[in-house]
C-alpha cells in the first residue's frame, strides 16, 4: 500500500515537471481565437511556416542547434520563436503589424488634406508642378515644407474610389463602388424580366425593303427560361409589350416549351413601353407586380442582357449556316427569322445553364411547381391585346381600318357597340368584345384566306391616296393651263374693243365765268 501511494507520489511530481517546463507549456495555451481569426492570410501563412520549422523541436525530435544549422536560421531567433509558440500559441508567430502603417508623419493632417484637395481639384497637374504650388503656399501660411517625396506618397496612397468620385464624377463611383443589390428570386414565376432589343441583322419588310427587326424577350429569373417573345419590326411600344406578355403568360402549344403562368413581379426598365398606362392598368389586372429598375443604373438586369449576347454568338454571327441553302441571305424574311429564333429558344430553354449547373426548363418544373394560370384565353385578349376600339355594329357587319368584318352571331346585335381588339400583326380577324364578355371573332371576308398585317393596310390606303392625288394634280394643273389660256383670250378682246370707244370724246361741262 505504501509502494502505491509513493508511485502516485512521482507521477504527479513528474507531471508538474512537464507543466512547467518550456516544451509543455503549450498544453496550457491562452489562445486568443478573436486575434487568430483577425490574422490576414499571409500573416498566417507566415506563422505557420515558422511552426513547421521549429516543431521538431517541439515534438523532441530535433535540437535547436541542428535546425539552426540545416535552415540557415540564427539560433536566437529560433529560441524567441520556440519562447513566443510557448506563451501564445501560433499566434504568437504571427509578425504584427504597426498601428501606423501607411500614415505619415513628417506631415500633419491639415496640410496632408490640402495636398490631397490640390491634386483631386486638377489630377492633370504633375507631381512637379503641384509641389512648386505647395512650396508657395506653405511660405504663405509659414507651414514646414514637406520633401518631394513625402508628397508624392500622400498622393499614391489617395484612394481610389476619392479619385473616381472626384474625377469621373457620381455615376462612374455608383457603377464601380456603390454596393449591389441583384434581385434574385427563390422560385419560378416570382420575377419575370423583360427587355427589347435591336437585332443587328437585316430582313426584308413588307415593302421589301431591307430592315433590322425588333425582339422583345420575357426571362423568369429563378430557373433563366425564356418564357415569351415576339419579334416584328414594330418599335418598342406597350401594344409589343403586352403581344409578348400574351405569349409568355398563356400555355404554348409546343409540347418543349412548358415554361407559362402569371408571374408574381415584373421587373423592367424606364422605358416609356413599360410605364405607360396601358401595361400598368395590365398588370393591376392580372395582380402582377411592375417595378423598374433605377433611371440609368439598370442593376441586377444582367440576367437578360446575358441572353441576348448568347443569342447574337451563337445565332445572329453564324446565321448565313443556319439559314437554308435555298434562300440567301439578302432574301432572308422575317417569317424564317422568327423560325430560327424560335427554335433557338428551345434550345437554350433545354440546354445546359453555366450558372445554376442545370437546363433552364428542368428549374422551372423542379419540387412540382404549378403555375398560376387564367380561365381562358379571351381573358387573358381582353386584358392585353391592343388598346380596344369602339365600333358599331351595323348591317353589313363591322367596319374597322376600311374593312368590313362579319360573323353570323354579330346578328343579334345591331346597332350595338363592342369593342374590337386586334393583332397588329393580323388582321384578318378581330376579337369582338361586348360588356366586357368575349362575343366572337370576326373575319374579313376579303383577307380571310391570307395573313395581313396592319402596316401593310396601312401601306396600301397611303399608296391609294398617293395616286388619287396625283391624278388630282393631274387634272388641276389641266384646270389651270385652260383657266390661263382663257385670261388671255379675254384680254385679247379686250384690246380689239378699246378702237370702238371714242378716246377723244369730251363731256360736255357746263362753264361758269370764273374758268
Amino acid at each position: 500500500m505504501a509502494r502505491k501511494q509513493d508511485t502516485l507520489k512521482e507521477i504527479k511530481c513528474r507531471d508538474k515537471k512537464k507543466s512547467s517546463s518550456p516544451l509543455y507549456m503549450d498544453c496550457e495555451l491562452n489562445m486568443d481565437s478573436k486575434a487568430l481569426a483577425n490574422l490576414e492570410f499571409e500573416e498566417r501563412n507566415s506563422a505557420f511556416e515558422k511552426y513547421k520549422i521549429i516543431e521538431p523541436y517541439i515534438n523532441k525530435i530535433a535540437n535547436l542547434k541542428s535546425i539552426a544549422k540545416t535552415k540557415g536560421i540564427p539560433l536566437r531567433t529560433l529560441t524567441l520563436w520556440c519562447k513566443k509558440y510557448n506563451q501564445l500559441g501560433i499566434i504568437g508567430l504571427a509578425r504584427k503589424t504597426r498601428d501606423d502603417k501607411g500614415q505619415i508623419k513628417s506631415c500633419d493632417v491639415e496640410l496632408q488634406k490640402s495636398i490631397e484637395g490640390l491634386y483631386l481639384s486638377n489630377p492633370d497637374l504633375s507631381y512637379a508642378t503641384l509641389y512648386r504650388l505647395l512650396i508657395n503656399y506653405c511660405h504663405t501660411t509659414n507651414s514646414k515644407i514637406p520633401s518631394y517625396r513625402t508628397v508624392c506618397r500622400i498622393i499614391e496612397n489617395i484612394p481610389d474610389s476619392l479619385v473616381t468620385l472626384s474625377t469621373k464624377g457620381s455615376k462612374a463611383y455608383q457603377q464601380k463602388y456603390d454596393l449591389l443589390y441583384i434581385r434574385s428570386a427563390e422560385n419560378p414565376n416570382d420575377i419575370w424580366q423583360a427587355d427589347h432589343a435591336l437585332l443587328d441583322v437585316e430582313t426584308l419588310n413588307d415593302k421589301l425593303k431591307l430592315q433590322k427587326p425588333w425582339l422583345t424577350i420575357i426571362m423568369d429569373d429563378c430557373s433563366r427560361a425564356i418564357c415569351g417573345y415576339e419579334l416584328s419590326f414594330l418599335s418598342p411600344s406597350a401594344s409589343k409589350t403586352a403581344l409578348c406578355l400574351r405569349h409568355a403568360i398563356w400555355r404554348k402549344p409546343d409540347p418543349k416549351w412548358i415554361i407559362f403562368g402569371v408571374p408574381h413581379t415584373l421587373y423592367t426598365d424606364h422605358g416609356s413601353d413599360f410605364t405607360s398606362e396601358h401595361i400598368g392598368q395590365v398588370c393591376a389586372d392580372l395582380k402582377v407586380r411592375l417595378i423598374h429598375s433605377t433611371i440609368g443604373q439598370p442593376r441586377g438586369r444582367g440576367k437578360i442582357e446575358r441572353f441576348f449576347r448568347t443569342l447574337d454568338q451563337k445565332l445572329l454571327s453564324v446565321l448565313r449556316q443556319k439559314i437554308p441553302q435555298n434562300i440567301s441571305p439578302e432574301n432572308l424574311d422575317l417569317k424564317i427569322l422568327n423560325q430560327l429564333v424560335y427554335e433557338f429558344i428551345i434550345e437554350y430553354n433545354h440546354g445546359l445553364h453555366s450558372e445554376i449547373k442545370m437546363s433552364p426548363t428542368h428549374r422551372w418544373q423542379m419540387n412540382g411547381f404549378i403555375p398560376q394560370i387564367l380561365e381562358s384565353l379571351e381573358e387573358l385578349d381582353l386584358l392585353l391585346i391592343t388598346v380596344p376600339k369602339s365600333r358599331k355594329i351595323l348591317r353589313d357587319g363591322i367596319h374597322f381600318q376600311g374593312l368590313r368584318y362579319m360573323d353570323p352571331i354579330l346578328a343579334e346585335y345591331v346597332g350595338e357597340y363592342v369593342l374590337l381588339r386586334y393583332h397588329p400583326s393580323d388582321i384578318t380577324s378581330v376579337r369582338v368584345f361586348y360588356k366586357n364578355n368575349f362575343l366572337c371573332q370576326a373575319l374579313c371576308l376579303e383577307l380571310s384566306q391570307k395573313k395581313i398585317g396592319i402596316k401593310e393596310i396601312q401601306r396600301i390606303r397611303t399608296n391609294r391616296r398617293k395616286q388619287l392625288r396625283k391624278q388630282f394634280l393631274e387634272r388641276k394643273s389641266l384646270v389651270e393651263a385652260i383657266i390661263e389660256a382663257n385670261n388671255k383670250e379675254l384680254q385679247f378682246l379686250s384690246d380689239e374693243e378699246i378702237p370702238l370707244v371714242e378716246k377723244d370724246y369730251t363731256p360736255n361741262l357746263k362753264l361758269y365765268k370764273h374758268d
